[in-house]
């Protein structure tokens, strides 16, 4: 059925308060009656202006009547209706947690048809400066830039369904400012720091396999709790990475596809890391390349990893790290020992090239500064002497004479 553009119904009166009054129809009940948006000014002019951008607004559009419902209402709806068929449990999860914790207290109770631009901008404002302070009334606190756009992601994918399904005109997150992101430093180990960790799990035969393959593939963690036997190739000594183990609330462990098209992949292992597999793979007794040390019928614990890098890490006096950063470490030295960004992309299950740029461009600004002497050197061993001159002119120029 084709949609009705919104109209006034020739309703523009002059209140006793000696405001403006007007209103235009914007949707239709199920039993075919208007739905009106009421509009006020303080003269007839600022209305009749109010009342064309209204219009122009909702034209095309033909609001239900649930347009009315509370937000907090749309959102629970969007997490069961939307959310849960297509994302992991542990991300429903935290969508549920944003929506609780951060979005209900502040806009739960408006109508889903009603909520401005002025109000996202608000929501947020507040959330930077007093963050959860409903949970913690002594005191609040502020929340991260990165926090506030993963409850942004949420918010502008529920509006959007809600616009899908004529509950308002327009997504009114869309074009909203955000925070930066701030992201968490990276820390990667330096070749003797790398040597002395490497030493340690040479000494453990439970886990060394596991961090060894870790440190030259640069695996997600749960991608590498995920590897199967029949992931593996051992005649061209390749590794397919095509699921993702987690641990949901509760403990339980899924395993899901990777995460994206670009997650799916097929590695070339380093000749090392590809003998040692096949020498594992003779007593393996289950599926999984590096199961459960307690129980082989399931693949080990992404929490198990984490926790025995940490105790790995304080035996190698080494500093604390995250388990990604040990992702950060192995694609640092490959970039530094001359891997190109795009193979580098691959390997990591990057989206975009660009991404991986973006994420270690200090070490390749090193790599830049590299190329300049290198091409320096080569350029002086073709012209000799004839470079000199380019060079002093070079320097002339950046220092200048008092």
């Amino acid at each position: 059925m084709a949609k009705r553009r919104p109209s006034g119904d020739g309703m523009v009166r002059k209140r006793e308060d000696g405001r403006w009054e007007g209103r235009i129809v914007v949707g239709h009940k199920s039993n075919g009656d208007s739905i009106f948006r009421y509009l006020s000014a303080g003269s007839q002019k600022e209305l009749l202006a109010k009342l064309h951008r209204n219009i122009e607004e909702y034209r095309d559009v033909d609001l239900r009547e649930e347009s009315k419902m509370p937000l907090g209402e749309w959102l629970d709806r969007w997490l069961e209706e939307y959310a849960a068929p297509s994302v992991r449990p542990s991300t429903l999860e935290g969508y549920r947690g944003y929506v609780e914790r951060n979005i209900k207290p502040r806009l739960g109770n408006k109508p889903v048809g009603k909520i401005t631009v002025e109000d996202i901008r608000q929501l947020y404002r507040e959330l930077q400066e007093h963050g959860r302070q409903e949970e913690h009334p002594q005191y609040g606190y502020k929340l991260a830039g990165s926090t506030i756009r993963r409850i942004h992601g949420v918010l502008h994918e529920a509006l959007d369904a809600a616009a899908q399904e004529n509950l308002i005109a327009r997504n009114p997150t869309d074009g909203i400012i955000l925070p930066r992101k701030k992201a968490a430093p990276k820390q990667v180990l330096n070749n003797a720091q790398l040597e002395r960790f490497m030493t340690v799990i040479q000494e453990d035969k439970v886990w060394h396999d596991f961090f060894y393959t870790e440190l030259t593939t640069g695996l997600r963690r749960g991608e590498i709790c995920g590897l199967k036997w029949e992931d593996f190739d051992e005649a061209d000594g390749t590794l397919k990475v095509r699921r993702t183990v987690h641990q949901e609330k509760g403990g339980k462990l899924t395993a899901w596809d990777t995460k994206t098209a670009a997650g799916a992949r097929t590695i070339i292992l380093p000749p090392s890391t590809a003998e040692l597999l096949r020498e594992r793979k003779k007593s393996a007794l289950t599926e999984w390349i590096f199961p459960n040390p307690l129980k082989p019928e399931q693949p080990t614990r992404p929490g198990t990893a984490y926790n025995r890098m940490k105790s790995l890490l304080k035996a190698a006096g080494l500093p604390d790290l995250r388990f990604h950063d040990l992702r950060h470490t192995f694609a640092t030295h490959a970039l530094t020992s001359g891997v190109d960004v795009k193979t580098l992309s691959g390997i990591l299950g990057h989206t975009r090239s660009a991404f991986t740029l973006d994420t270690y461009t200090h070490t390749t600004g090193d790599m830049q500064r590299r190329a300049a002497e290198i091409v320096e050197t080569f350029l002086t061993d073709i012209f000799g002497e004839e470079l000199r001159p380019w060079e002093e002119s070079a320097r002339a120029v950046r220092e200048p004479s008092a």
